[in-house]
């Protein structure tokens, strides 16, 4: 994937480095497997206590990791980006997305608000490092809501992102099996925004899963606010690497004025180059300020969990 090269790069966050223990940044070098396609990994089991939820109402999640050995929830975790958990749910079909921090209570079970908006297939990723254990996991289990499930194809791939008067735009280039750079740039009303606020330990946070199995890719971006060379915008820079050939829908998760935004994009990746979405020999994929359903909206007021 390669996107116009002219273009570039919600939360808070209060990350030190020392906190930086790749908040999974699962996909982010060669040869990494990607994250989130097995339930079990490490010695460690996702447990989703509540398996199914109601399309279109409030609900709790509840969840356990659960350390295969003894049985029993885990209660210590390592700190990543502020957080002892990081949590994912999209929809099967990738056009729903929601980036949540639940509690957890004394006996190791997570909890948190959500409402997914259409009954279907969905994919719950618990992103994590146990206290002892040599490296973070990413875990994924499935989650259903009730009703007629519905279903919408793959966003057509583009490079840039409308919501709320912000555009964003992604340029760079993704090869199968090499690091690549992508750079997002923000802007607001026609004027590049320059004062980001830290989300999670830095100026935005990158998810990329791949369309079909939904592996999980995460990568954080370049520097770090209070480095004293990573700038608050407009542009954020990060780094991932994409296993496969194939479509993978990015979420790119920014915080402007006290509001966490996501803008998402479809990118297709070859062995080697593909063309630039919206580029001649894809005119006809050009995007017009499609984006999912990531619930920005409810990020517009800020949560506690932020």
């Amino acid at each position: 994937m390669t996107t116009d090269p002219t273009a570039h790069g919600h939360h808070t966050g209060h990350a030190s480095h020392a906190d930086h223990v790749s908040h999974a940044d699962h996909g982010a070098h060669a040869g990494q497997a990607p994250g989130g396609l097995l339930t079990s990994a490490g010695g460690y089991t996702l447990e989703l206590r509540t398996p199914q939820l109601t399309a279109g109402t409030p609900g709790e999640l509840r969840f356990a990791v659960v350390q295969d050995s003894t049985g029993e929830a885990v209660t210590a975790y390592r700190t990543q980006h502020g957080k002892e958990l990081h949590l994912i749910v999209a929809s099967r079909d990738l056009t729903v997305y929601r980036h949540l921090h639940p509690t957890r209570a004394a006996d190791g079970t997570w909890s948190t608000p959500v409402e997914l908006p259409k009954a279907g297939a969905y994919r719950v990723f618990a992103d994590f490092a146990p206290e002892g254990s040599a490296a973070a996991l990413t875990l994924g289990a499935d989650l259903t809501t009730g009703g007629v499930p519905e279903s919408a194809p793959l966003p057509e791939p583009h490079h840039t992102a409308h919501l709320d008067g912000y555009e964003v735009r992604l340029a760079g280039t993704l090869r199968a099996g090499e690091a690549g750079h992508l750079t997002l740039r923000v802007a607001r009303e026609g004027r590049p925004v320059r004062d980001l606020q830290p989300y999670l330990g830095a100026y935005g946070h990158l998810v990329a899963l791949r369309s079909g199995d939904l592996a999980y890719l995460h990568v954080h971006p370049h520097g770090e606010p209070g480095d004293g060379l990573t700038q608050p915008g407009p542009d954020v820079s990060f780094m991932a690497t994409v296993p496969s050939a194939g479509a993978y829908r990015l979420f790119f998760d920014f915080q402007h004025e006290g509001v966490v935004r996501t803008a998402a994009f479809t990118v297709r990746t070859e062995g080697a180059d593909a063309p630039a979405p919206g580029a001649p020999a894809h005119a006809d994929h050009a995007n017009h300020g499609q984006h999912a359903d990531h619930g920005q909206h409810a990020h517009h007021v800020p949560r506690s969990g932020h």
